[in-house]
């Protein structure tokens, strides 16, 4: 089997929904309660859990839970090359590293530092982690027709999540000056750029665990659910209904290697 055959048949396996039923206009997630916010906002029947990647369709448009952490990051990317996506963005959620970046906040990153390791499996550790610049455009100017704020900079990926009482960890993220740490976006975007696929991001500031106050609990994170997130998805269906009305490519750069 060669590499089309192989992403097709297991992205169907993954989501149990059939090649021809997805959108090229594509919104990956970490979470089940952004499709079921999805679901609610087109009016559409939300999936059952059968299928190890939940996935719904609505106003020319897919989401899909791809899970949490880099390795499903990059299968995410890999599989949706069998598709040839038009625009794909990232909803996640991300813990703030600066003192700017508080509960509820919007990140919009302009690049992601590498510290996964997955993405070496795809490029050197030399080359940057971008996102597609036409669609973090996209998502920057539904963020200002909503009247609403965000920060743009640097993320740091990483693979470990339990990290929040390594002071050693904190301080060398710090130094970085990166806006946010998460599990994903350095991954995404390379795996994206490997595969061909345009992606951008858009991050809420669900914790900040740089202080003991502010790591993530249960109780906290019930807080930013029912405050922040059906917002969150609300301007990533925005974003996309924005790429295919004006019916615009969003690809920053030419995959001519």
């Amino acid at each position: 089997m060669d590499k089309l055959q192989i992403t097709s048949n297991w992205l169907e396996r993954y989501t149990n929904q059939k090649i021809e039923e997805f959108s090229p206009y594509v919104l990956i997630t970490n979470f089940n309660n952004y499709v079921d916010i999805f679901c609610d906002y087109w009016k559409v029947e939300r999936p059952d859990y059968n299928a190890n990647m939940r996935v719904a369709n609505g106003g020319g448009m897919t989401i899909i839970n791809f899970g949490m952490g880099s390795p499903n990051a990059a299968l995410i990317m890999d599989l949706l090359s069998a598709i040839h996506p038009k625009a794909c963005l990232f909803l996640g959620k991300c813990g703030g590293v600066s003192h700017k970046a508080q509960l509820g906040d919007f990140i919009l990153p302009i690049a992601a530092i590498r510290g996964e390791g997955t993405s070496n499996d795809y490029f050197p550790p030399e080359v940057p982690a971008l996102p597609a610049f036409m669609l973090e455009r996209a998502v920057s100017s539904v963020l200002r027709d909503n009247a609403m704020d965000y920060w743009t900079g640097t993320v740091y990926t990483t693979n470990r999540r339990v990290w929040e009482h390594d002071e050693r960890f904190k301080q060398q993220i710090t130094d970085m000056r990166v806006m946010a740490v998460e599990m994903e976006c350095a991954t995404l975007f390379s795996c994206g750029f490997y595969n061909h696929v345009p992606i951008g991001a858009l991050l809420l500031v669900s914790d900040n665990p740089m202080t003991p106050e502010g790591v993530k609990t249960m109780q906290s994170d019930r807080m930013v659910t029912a405050h922040f997130v059906e917002n969150h998805v609300k301007m990533g269906i925005e974003s996309l209904k924005m790429i295919i009305d004006g019916k615009k490519t969003v690809k920053h750069l030419k995959y001519d290697w």
